[in-house]
């Protein structure tokens, strides 16, 4: 491709709305124009990436035996209230009506639209198993899109829905192939990623791995042992029960004013106390109208609201107490909150189980408890997993310590079991004749996403960084005064024509601009391999080559630059 034939549209200033990386350089790069609030225009150039990687997905897909179809953006309702989603799903759910009134969605995904389909097309053992993808535009009304592409509500997702004759089919015909394909798609586009053990969310099931690319911008933490391949969503990671017997009480229970203390970090200075001898008390609505539940942690901990959505007599979905519900059952306000004479149910954290003389608070506002210990001063609770892991928590899986790291979500596996097949009534009939509710699997990876993910990994002060896979160009050829010089033109049409001939995805930069413009964009675009032609390196027969990642330049001879070429992609 010649770039006169092209569109390049470069910045050279950074927007202001953009703060990460790759929004910042997929702006600049010219590979996205926003429309609106999470409402992006692919450009020519980002394009050329997107396809890419759709098309490394693609092969992998039909690879692993996935059939390929496409669904349609606009979903009736009826399916979605089917399956009990039209509500519970919420606000990103959005929905509109046609001209006759009929109540429709915007695809977010497709678990509906697909056991729909397949209710009707499959009705025995001998049709099973079966996976169906496709890649498509989706959209999610999120609250606040930002992060470029990184959180757009319209984006581009590859899905995938598998279903069986039973639970062992499931796992080993489906779940576990698009395991090892989403492995070989991001080993294919150079990726450093982890498959890593994950919570389900809305889309439901009762098993999921998502594939977190590592980066330091990433809003997803990642928990990894230093001993095994153990890794895990930071949301679902274990705590472990502390070993050994409980400390013996050193300190009667006293009761002191805490004026104006709210915050832990309030606590802790007000009263000079390590913050690891604090406790802090969340109350969640229970399962029951009217119930309320006690949540305690250890004050420098992190709550973990999935893990608490889990546990019995919890309402799900997790529901925070109203404040004037608090204030009847403890006769106290947020922040002074204790276990110290509720009535209810009481769930502690596996940290708090082996401490004695706990600071907490006294459920009369402005004070708080010292000294405070189970058994003596209130019931035992349930003691259970309640918080997010910390660096150098034992590894749940036995071996070693756990480390944390930060990562990007770009793909998903999910064992659906009969979450939508038995709300959907997707049935077959056994080698018996008897009527058998599918089993389910679900496998997405965000298409787009993964673009800027990509750029996220693989970036510098210069521009993006792309591997030989995802590049839009594999090759640009630099010609100075393209326009101007017969001799440079002649050559860099021939080395043009010789890297098209050789099967390359090569870009001759043959606009009319200055040297430096040239150099900087090719450095902007992250274009692999670049050519540089000029009068003076031709009166030497030599051209000058520079691969964007390591740095390299050296000079090439001009009669031998298409199979130097071929070997630095061969080396990728």
């Amino acid at each position: 491709m010649k770039a006169s034939q092209f569109f390049i549209s470069t910045l050279k200033e950074t927007p202001n709305e953009a703060t990460l990386a790759s929004h910042r350089l997929m702006l600049r790069a010219g590979m996205i124009k926003a429309n609106a609030s999470g409402l992006y225009t692919w450009m020519p150039l980002g394009l050329r990436v997107v396809r890419k990687v759709e098309h490394i997905v693609r092969e992998e897909m039909n690879r692993s035996g996935a059939v390929e179809l496409l669904m349609p953006f606009v979903q009736p309702a009826e399916l979605w209230q089917e399956s009990g989603r039209w509500e519970f799903y919420g606000k990103e759910l959005l929905r509109v009506n046609d001209r006759h009134d009929n109540l429709f969605c915007l695809s977010p995904t497709c678990e509906e639209t697909i056991t729909d389909i397949v209710r009707k097309e499959i009705n025995s053992y001998k049709q099973l198993p079966i996976n169906f993808y496709h890649i498509n535009t989706k959209f999610r009304d999120e609250v606040r899109p930002r992060f470029g592409v990184m959180r757009a509500r319209e984006f581009v997702m590859k899905d995938a829905y598998s279903f069986h004759a039973d639970y062992e089919s499931l796992v080993r015909d489906g779940y576990q192939p698009m395991y090892d394909a989403y492995c070989r798609i991001f080993d294919r586009l150079g990726l450093d990623y982890r498959p890593v053990a994950a919570d389900t969310g809305s889309i439901g099931g009762t098993g999921s791995h998502e594939f977190q690319v590592i980066a330091e911008s990433g809003e997803d933490v990642i928990a990894y042992s230093d001993a095994s391949d153990y890794a895990a969503n930071v949301e679902l990671a274990q705590t472990l029960p502390l070993s050994g017997s409980r400390a013996a009480p050193a300190a009667a229970l006293e009761k002191v004013s805490t004026p104006d203390v709210k915050t832990i970090a309030q606590l802790v200075e007000f009263l000079n106390v390590p913050v690891e001898t604090t406790m802090k008390s969340i109350v969640v609505e229970g399962e029951n109208e009217g119930e309320l539940v006690l949540l305690l942690l250890r004050g420098d901990h992190e709550f973990n609201d999935i893990k608490a959505e889990k546990l019995a007599g919890v309402k799900s979905p997790l529901t925070m107490a109203a404040p004037e519900a608090v204030r009847a059952a403890f006769g106290a306000d947020g922040g002074s909150l204790g276990p110290v004479g509720f009535a209810g149910k009481v769930y502690a954290d596996y940290a708090l189980e082996k401490g004695a003389d706990w600071v907490i608070g006294a459920n009369e506002n402005h004070c708080h408890y010292t000294g405070f210990n189970f058994g003596r001063d209130a019931a035992e609770p349930e003691f259970v997993d309640l918080r997010n892991v910390v660096a150098g928590d034992p590894s749940p899986c036995g071996a070693g310590s756990l480390k944390l790291t930060r990562g990007i979500e770009v793909g998903h596996v999910f064992q659906l079991r009969t979450k939508y097949s038995e709300a959907m009534n997707a049935a077959f009939l056994d080698k018996n004749g008897k009527s058998q509710i599918m089993e389910m699997g679900c496998y997405g990876i965000g298409i787009t996403r993964i673009v800027a993910a990509a750029i996220e990994q693989n970036h510098d002060e210069r521009g993006i960084v792309w591997t030989d896979a995802m590049a839009p160009f594999n090759v640009v050829i630099v010609p100075m005064n393209y326009k101007k010089s017969d001799t440079v033109r002649q050559a860099a049409d021939k080395v043009y024509a010789q890297l098209l001939a050789a099967g390359m995805d090569v870009l001759l930069d043959d606009r009319d601009e200055r040297a430096g413009v040239l150099l900087n964009d090719s450095e902007l675009l992250g274009i692999p391999h670049r050519i540089v032609i000029g009068d003076r390196g031709l009166q030497e027969g030599v051209v000058e080559y520079a691969h964007r990642r390591s740095g390299k330049t050296e000079t090439v001879p001009v009669d031998s630059v298409d199979t130097y070429i071929r070997t630095a992609l061969g080396n990728g």
